[in-house]
C-alpha cells in the first residue's frame, strides 16, 4: 500500500478539530482591517478609512452571512460546518466574538480619532457644541434643505410599526401631547439623498491663529435631532434616539424556474430595495429599556440581534472625509506606471481603418513576441487591459471580441469599446454574470445597453456564476486567423483596478486560444467539453487537476525528492483541498500559503500541518491576485487566474486557471511570492487557534513593506525602459 494511503489511515483528516470556522475565520480578517484604523503608522484619513471599510464588510456580513444562518435556523437546518457547529452555535459565537471588536471600532473613532482630526484642523462636532451664530445656520439649512425631505411617521393603533428599510439610519421619537399628557412614539428616516455630515461654511467654521478649520462641522442626523420642533408642532419631544437596521439582503432566485434571467433578477432587485428580514438593530447605549424593547418587539428580533455603541452609528459613512484635499493625511498618492513593453503603443484612434500604430508596433504585436504578465495597480489597467479593447474595437483586422464581465465601473471605458466594437461591425459576444452579488442591477443596466447594439449578451448559465475572468480577440492577419488572450485574476473594472493587487496574462499562444474558445462555447452554447489542453476550468476539471498537482508534490517526497507548494488567493475554506494539504504536509511537503481572508486550515498542528506556514497582508491595495505554484521536483509549474480554494469555486462558478509558461514571467511570478512571504510590515501569521499575529520587524532586521516594495520595482522598471 502507498505510504501517502497509509497516512490517511491512521488520521481522520475531516475531524472537525483540524479545521477553523468560516464565519469566525472572516471576523478575524474583518479584525485586521479594523487593525490598520488603529495602528498608527497609518496616516490619519486613511485610519478613517479603515474604520470606514470594516463598518461596510460588516453590513455586508450580516446581510449574506448572518441572514442565511438565521435562515437556516429558522427552518430546523441542523447540517454541521468542517468545524463541527450548527448554525445557531455560530450565531452564538459570531456575537460572542463581534461584541468588543465592534466596542473597538467605536471607542478607536470616539477616543482616538475625533481629538486627532481636530488637531488637523478636521472638526466632526456635536450639536450643542455649536456656537449660537453656528446653530442659526443650521437652522436656517434645515428648513431650507432637510424639512421638506422628511417624512415622520407616527406608531399607534391607526398608524402601524413603519417599514424601516435596510441599512437606513432613523431617529425613534418620543413626543408628549401637552394638554393630555399621551406619549407618543414615532420614527423619523435620515434621508440618504442629503450627505450624512453637514459641512459649515469656513466663515462659521473653527479658526486656529486666524486661520479657518478644514471642516468644521456636524452629523446630519444631529441638526434633524435638534429641530424636531418643526416636524411635531404643538407637542413636547421628550427624547430621541438614532437607531440603524440591517436586513437579509440576498437574492432568494429559483434560476431553474425562471423564464427570463434577467427579468427574475430584475423583480428580485425590487424585493431587495426594500430587504428581506431584520437580521440586526444598531441603537446607542444609552437608549432606554421602554424604546429599546419597543424596537426589538416591533422589527420582531431578538435580543442577541441588538447592538450597543457608544456614539455615533453608520460609521461606513466615514468615508465623506477621504475626499478632502489633505494629501499630508494620506498614503501618498500612487500612479500606475506604463509597462516597460506597451510604452511606445499609441491609444487606439477612432479614425477609420487606423489602428493605432508607431513605428510598426501596436498592441498585438507586442504579444506576439511572447507572452506579457500586467501587474495592477504597480502597472497600469488603463494602458493594458483598456488598451488591448480598444484597439481590438477599431482596428480593422479584428473579426471578433469575446469577453466575459462579472463587475465593472458605472462609467466603463471597457463596455463602451466594446459598444464601439459593435457598431465597427465586429461579432461582439458578452456573457454579463447577472448574479454579481450587490452589482445585479449595473449589471443589468450594462446588459441592456450592449443588446441595444446588436452585442450577442449570455447572462450565464443556470446553477453556475460565472466568475471567470476571460477576454478573446479573434484577428486576420494576412491569410491567417490568430486569437489573442488575456486571462486575469481580477475583475474588468477600471476603478478597482487601482485598489486591487491582479494579474492578468496577455498571450496568443494556440493552445491557449483554442481552450478559451472552448470556454466559450461552454458559456454560450450547449458544449459539454470535459478536457481543456492547457487550462484548468471550474466545474469541469478544476478540482482534479489542483488535487493531482498536490498529489504530485506528496509522491515527490515520499520518493526523497523536495516538495513544495506556494499559493495565493483570498480564501481557503474547500474540505478536500485542506485534508489534502494536510497529507502533503505529513508527507514532508513545505507549503507556504497567502491568504488575505478567510482561511479553515490550522497550520502548525503536530504531526498534521507542521509543515504548513499561512500568513495574510493587508494594506492600503487589497490582496485579490490568486497565485498557484507547485516546485515538481525542479520542472516548476506556476498557474493564475480567478478561482479560490473555496466549493463555491471550484464546483459552482466557471473559473479560469491559466498555467504560465514563459520562464522570465514565472520568475517574476515566484519573486512576488518571495517578497509576499517576506513581509513584516503589513503580513500577519495565523496561529493553529485561527488567532493573527502582526509581523514586526527585528531590531536589527529592516522593515520588509510587500507593497512599498513592488511600488518601488515598477517605478525601476519604468525609468530603466
Amino acid at each position: 500500500m502507498p505510504k501517502s494511503k497509509k497516512i490517511a489511515q491512521q488520521v481522520n483528516l475531516s475531524d472537525p478539530q483540524y479545521y477553523l470556522n468560516r464565519e469566525l475565520s472572516w471576523l478575524e480578517f474583518n479584525r485586521r482591517v479594523l487593525h490598520e484604523a488603529c495602528d498608527e503608522r497609518t496616516p490619519l484619513l486613511e485610519r478613517l478609512k479603515f474604520i470606514a471599510i470594516f463598518g461596510s464588510n460588516l453590513d455586508e456580513f450580516f446581510m449574506v452571512r448572518v441572514a442565511a444562518l438565521k435562515q437556516q435556523v429558522e427552518a430546523k437546518v441542523s447540517l454541521l460546518t468542517p468545524d463541527g457547529r450548527t448554525p445557531q452555535q455560530q450565531l452564538d459565537d459570531i456575537s460572542l466574538s463581534l461584541r468588543p471588536v465592534v466596542t473597538l471600532q467605536h471607542h478607536q473613532f470616539e477616543q482616538v480619532l475625533k481629538p486627532k482630526l481636530a488637531s488637523h484642523g478636521i472638526h466632526i462636532l456635536d450639536y450643542i457644541q455649536l456656537t449660537q451664530k453656528q446653530r442659526s445656520y443650521l437652522d436656517n439649512y434645515f428648513n431650507e434643505q432637510i424639512f421638506p425631505v422628511l417624512t415622520p411617521l407616527a406608531v399607534d393603533p391607526s398608524h402601524p410599526f413603519p417599514y424601516i428599510s435596510n441599512l437606513s439610519l432613523n431617529l425613534a421619537v418620543v413626543i408628549k401631547n401637552p394638554e393630555t399628557e399621551e406619549e407618543f412614539f414615532a420614527r423619523v428616516k435620515v434621508p440618504k439623498v442629503l450627505p450624512r455630515f453637514l459641512p459649515l461654511p469656513p466663515e462659521l467654521g473653527i479658526h486656529h491663529d486666524g486661520q479657518p478649520a478644514n471642516w468644521t462641522g456636524v452629523p446630519l442626523e444631529q441638526a434633524i435631532a435638534h429641530n424636531l420642533e418643526s416636524l411635531f408642532p404643538g407637542m413636547t419631544i421628550q427624547e430621541y434616539h438614532p437607531f440603524r437596521i440591517t436586513r437579509d439582503a440576498d437574492l432568494g432566485l429559483e434560476e431553474d424556474e425562471a423564464d427570463d434571467l434577467l427579468l427574475a433578477i430584475e423583480q428580485e432587485l425590487r424585493k431587495r430595495r426594500f430587504g428581506g428580514n431584520p437580521v440586526r438593530l444598531e441603537i446607542q447605549s444609552q437608549t432606554p429599556e421602554s424604546v429599546r424593547s419597543r424596537l426589538v418587539q416591533d422589527l420582531e428580533l431578538a435580543e442577541s440581534d441588538v447592538y450597543e455603541v457608544d456614539g455615533l452609528l453608520g460609521l461606513r459613512d466615514l468615508m465623506y472625509f477621504m475626499a478632502l484635499p489633505l494629501s499630508e493625511l494620506k498614503d501618498e498618492p500612487w500612479q500606475s506606471v506604463v509597462h516597460p513593453r506597451l510604452q511606445r503603443i499609441k491609444e487606439a484612434t477612432v479614425e477609420p481603418g487606423v489602428s493605432g500604430v508607431e513605428d510598426g508596433r501596436d498592441f498585438f504585436s507586442v504579444i506576439r513576441e511572447r507572452d506579457l504578465l500586467v501587474h495592477h495597480p504597480y502597472q497600469s489597467f488603463s494602458a493594458s487591459v483598456v488598451r488591448f479593447i480598444t484597439h481590438a474595437a477599431h482596428d480593422p483586422g479584428v473579426l471578433a471580441i469575446k469577453m466575459t464581465l462579472y463587475r465593472t465601473s458605472g462609467d466603463s471605458p471597457i463596455v463602451n469599446a466594446l459598444i464601439d466594437a459593435a457598431e465597427n461591425g465586429k461579432q461582439v459576444s458578452v456573457l454579463v454574470e447577472l448574479k454579481a452579488r450587490f452589482d445585479e442591477e449595473n449589471n443589468i443596466y450594462w446588459a441592456r445597453r450592449l443588446e441595444r447594439v446588436g452585442v450577442h449578451v449570455v447572462y450565464g448559465l443556470v446553477g453556475l456564476k460565472t466568475h471567470s475572468k476571460i477576454v478573446m480577440v479573434v484577428r486576420r492577419e494576412h491569410d491567417r486567423i490568430l486569437r489573442y488572450v488575456h486571462i486575469g485574476t481580477g475583475n474588468y473594472n477600471p476603478k478597482t483596478a487601482r485598489l486591487y493587487t491582479d494579474f492578468g496574462l496577455f498571450s496568443c499562444r494556440e493552445e491557449l486560444g483554442a481552450d478559451v474558445t472552448d470556454v466559450f462555447n461552454f458559456l454560450t452554447g450547449y458544449s459539454r467539453q470535459k478536457s481543456y489542453r492547457q487550462l484548468l476550468v471550474a466545474p469541469v476539471n478544476m478540482r482534479d487537476r489542483f488535487l493531482a498537482l498536490i498529489h504530485r508534490e506528496i509522491e515527490n517526497a515520499q520518493n526523497k525528492l523536495s516538495g513544495r507548494i506556494v499559493a495565493k488567493m483570498n480564501s481557503l475554506v474547500d474540505p478536500q483541498i485542506i485534508a489534502t494539504l494536510y497529507e502533503a504536509s505529513r508527507a514532508g511537503v513545505q507549503i507556504d500559503l497567502i491568504v488575505r481572508g478567510v482561511c479553515c486550515l490550522r497550520p502548525g498542528l503536530k504531526d498534521i500541518s507542521e509543515n504548513i506556514r499561512i500568513i495574510s497582508i493587508v494594506g492600503r491595495f487589497l490582496e485579490h491576485s490568486r497565485i498557484f505554484y507547485f516546485y515538481n521536483n525542479g520542472e516548476e509549474e506556476i498557474y493564475i487566474g480567478s478561482a479560490d480554494w473555496m466549493r463555491r469555486n471550484l464546483d459552482r462558478r466557471v473559473e479560469v486557471i491559466t498555467p504560465v509558461q514563459e520562464p522570465d514571467i514565472a520568475k517574476d511570478l515566484q519573486e512576488v511570492l518571495g517578497i509576499m512571504m517576506a513581509d513584516n510590515r503589513q503580513a500577519w501569521e495565523l496561529q493553529p487557534d485561527g488567532s493573527y499575529i502582526q509581523r514586526h520587524p527585528g531590531e536589527d532586521c529592516p522593515e520588509s513593506h510587500s507593497q512599498k516594495i513592488l511600488m518601488s520595482m515598477a517605478l525601476r522598471s519604468n525609468s530603466i525602459a
